[in-house]
Order: C-alpha cells, then sequence, then structure tokens
C-alpha cells in the first residue's frame, strides 16, 4: 500500500461537529503549579469572601493543584462551626490554627494514602497563606452575630427575629409546609422590677430565656423581641404540635429554680400561638399571636390561649 499524500482537503462535517461542541480540540498539556505560584494564586483568592465557609472550600479546591486530598474538614466550636468537604479517607493530618493569641480552630486533611514529609511542609507553607482571610472571616462573622444577638440573653434581637421569620415564612410557602410562631410575656415582670430592682430583672430574663431554650430543638429559634417578649419560630410545626411545644414552655419556666436574696421565686410565662394561614403576611401572623398572648394575659396567665 503507498503511502497517503498529503491533503488540503477540509472535513466540514467534523469542522461543523467541533463547532457545535461535539467534538473537543485538542488540549495544550497543563503545566503543573509550583509552590510559590499556588500560594500567590491563594492570597489573591482568599481575600474575595468573608463567609468562611466559603474560604475553607476555595483552599481545598486551590490547594488540590498540588496536592491530592480527599477530604478537609473544619471545626471551632467557640463559634459553632464544623463541617467537612470531600469523602472520608484513612490517613489524616491535623492543624490548629493560630493569630498571635487568637485560635482560629482545627483544620484536618485526609486522603487515601500516606502523607509525605515534603507534602507535609507544603501544606504548612500553604496554610499560612489561610491564616489572615480566616481571621477576618471569623471577625467578621462574630460582629454580624454579635449585631443578630440580645447580649443579655443571648437570644435573636429583633432584627434576627424579622429576617429569620420573613426567610422561613417563604420557605413554608414554597415547600408547602406548616409554620407556627409563640410570642411569650413573663407574667408580672413590673413587680420583679419593682420590688427587687433591675438587675434582679435581668436575672430573671436570662433564666426564661435559658428554659426556653433548653426545651426546644435545635432547628427552633429564640428571640428577645421586647423588654420581657420573646417570640419562639417552629418551622414545619403545625398549630397541634406548636400548642404542645407551648405547654413544655410554659411547665419550664414553672420549674426553673430563680433565688432571690435566698429566697425561691416562681416564675411564670403567658403564651399566644398561632400558624401561617394561606398568603398570610408576616405582620398579620405575628399580630394573631400577639392577640392570642393576651388573651392569656386576660384569662389569668401562665397559660397558652390559641390565635382564631
Amino acid at each position: 500500500m503507498s503511502p497517503r499524500k498529503p491533503t488540503n482537503t477540509i472535513d466540514f462535517d467534523t469542522a461543523k461537529l467541533q463547532r457545535l461542541g461535539y467534538t473537543k480540540p485538542a488540549q495544550k498539556p497543563i503545566k503543573p503549579i509550583s509552590l510559590a505560584q499556588l500560594r500567590q494564586q491563594l492570597n489573591l483568592r482568599l481575600q474575595t469572601s468573608l463567609e468562611v465557609e466559603r474560604i475553607i472550600e476555595m483552599f481545598f479546591n486551590e490547594v488540590q493543584q498540588l496536592i491530592p486530598l480527599n477530604t478537609l474538614s473544619y471545626e471551632l466550636s467557640s463559634c459553632d462551626l464544623r463541617f467537612e468537604l470531600g469523602e472520608r479517607a484513612t490517613h489524616c493530618a491535623s492543624y490548629h490554627l493560630n493569630h498571635q493569641d487568637q485560635y482560629l480552630g482545627e483544620l484536618t486533611f485526609r486522603r487515601s494514602v500516606r502523607f509525605r514529609e515534603e507534602e507535609l511542609a507544603q501544606l504548612e507553607s500553604l496554610l499560612a497563606s489561610l491564616v489572615y482571610p480566616l481571621r477576618n472571616a471569623l471577625l467578621y462573622r462574630v460582629a454580624v452575630h454579635s449585631a443578630l444577638r440580645d447580649p443579655l440573653t443571648e437570644t435573636g434581637n429583633r432584627i434576627a427575629m424579622e429576617q429569620a421569620l420573613g426567610r422561613e415564612i417563604e420557605i413554608a410557602r414554597r415547600n408547602l409546609q406548616p409554620l407556627s410562631i409563640l410570642m411569650i410575656d413573663i407574667d408580672h415582670f413590673k413587680q420583679i422590677n419593682d420590688n427587687h430592682g433591675h438587675g434582679t430583672g435581668d436575672e430573671a430574663l436570662k433564666a426564661v430565656a435559658g428554659a426556653l431554650k433548653s426545651s426546644l430543638r435545635n432547628v427552633d429559634m429564640v428571640f428577645r423581641i421586647g423588654g420581657e417578649e420573646f417570640l419562639v419560630l417552629l418551622s414545619n410545626t403545625s398549630q397541634e404540635a406548636a400548642s404542645m411545644v407551648g405547654e413544655r414552655l410554659r411547665q419550664a419556666v414553672m420549674n426553673t429554680q430563680y433565688v432571690v436574696n435566698g429566697e425561691a421565686m416562681t416564675l411564670s410565662i403567658s403564651l399566644g400561638c398561632a400558624s401561617l394561614q394561606p398568603g398570610e403576611s408576616k405582620d398579620s401572623l405575628m399580630h394573631r399571636a400577639d392577640c392570642a398572648m393576651y388573651a392569656s394575659k386576660r384569662a389569668g396567665r401562665n397559660r397558652l390561649s390559641m390565635a382564631s
């Protein structure tokens, strides 16, 4: 067989398929990245976000250009942060991150083969690019957290409540799920302040908030929305289930050990329960719960009333 001669014929079918994306043109081989180049990339990319999860995710993805990884997990218990990226593997390398006197959390890298000493040295070098962006993200998180928390009771404040309730109403409507709220007022709170002072009143607020939080699910949210008023947001909870939760909270507050000047005092709350109706606004839902709470007050306090 004679060798084929070079030709200038164009295969129009093949060219058309390439334009339509059905065939891939030949790709140039990717040049391996160096440690210095990767550190430069990290210094640029990690400055583009103030979200802790996003920064850790970017770090995980970028590092794998140089060091293969299966998993990256991060934990900082003081900020209630714990998450994991990738799939679990056998071999691990863990690092405690610190900046001056500030602890920034623990990072754990995992993969199916043992880390070489050279790779561990590279990881430690790359972690230097993570410290400052992570510290800034944590400071931002604390600032946002503080802006949305009531400093006395460590519950959400009214701003946080407005945001969370609006968000949960949208989710409930989109997923056709129930949603309920409990409006709560501490009984005879003015008398506590008048007879024992505002310091004792503050302790009563903290005691009630603690009883509420300890009696709820992790997904439920508590907010202090006024002087002695709280709102409990119960996502994916029907009116019947919410009434049972309300009764549990009432009992929890009554059972709270509260001592003033060596004398045991009894605390109680009045509650109003309302469940989201089709097409109802956030303000309407809160108004109905508030009216139900005042109905409990008028009926003698220390009880739960359901909104009409």
